[in-house]
């Protein structure tokens, strides 16, 4: 790997931080040359401070470190993508990341469907909103409405009309969404789960 640290004349080129598993972006910081192979050697995160004017382990004085996971180059070789396991907030404000953000899990679209159902839950429309309608006939028929889905799902896995296997997918896990709802639980715990088996 040959970083090209002198192209912007100064030895530094920007270091994007990015959590290795949720993968949003947490910060933004400088390395030189140095810096990097302090970050490799030592399996934490370390900066070239430009007010400082030295070397900057992030959480030296927090506790707040960055544990590197994996490092690329760009196609330019001038900055870098920094995997990290974030060990408290990263931002000096206290934060997750600099952005204000909070350091959660996104699934895409699910998130949103996710977040869709949450809402309509909570204004309890249940005349304009179907999602309302069945959490206010309670558990047992959201849990009745899985099961109807899942079994459709099935018979049309066994037969060859795709489009309408996809669609009954479709169907279960939408209903399989507002039932994790209505149990307390989001995707985040299913993932949870699932990695812990991995152990």
């Amino acid at each position: 790997m040959n970083i090209d640290f002198n192209k912007n004349n100064d030895g530094l080129v920007p270091a994007i931080i990015q959590d290795a598993t949720t993968k949003n972006v947490l910060m933004l910081g400088y390395m030189n040359a140095e810096a990097f192979e302090k970050t490799k050697e030592t399996k934490l995160v370390t900066f070239y401070s430009r007010s400082k004017n030295r070397l900057w382990t992030k959480g030296e004085e927090s506790g707040n470190t960055l544990q590197l996971v994996d490092y690329k180059l760009d196609c330019d070789s001038d900055s870098l993508l920094i995997s990290v396991h974030p060990k408290g907030p990263t931002c000096h404000t206290g934060t997750d990341t600099c952005w204000n953000e909070e350091n959660t899990p996104n699934y895409g679209f699910f998130s949103t469907l996710e977040k869709t159902i949450a809402e309509r839950v909570a204004n309890k429309d249940v005349e304009k909103s179907y999602v309302a309608s069945l959490f206010d006939k309670g558990i047992n028929k959201i849990a009745q409405k899985v099961g109807e889905e899942a079994v459709e799902t099935v018979i049309e896995a066994m037969d060859s009309n795709d489009p309408l296997f996809l669609y009954e997918s479709a169907d279960l896990l939408f209903h399989y969404l507002m039932l994790l709802q209505a149990k307390g639980f989001t995707l985040k715990d299913i993932e949870a789960e699932l990695i812990g088996r991995q152990k």
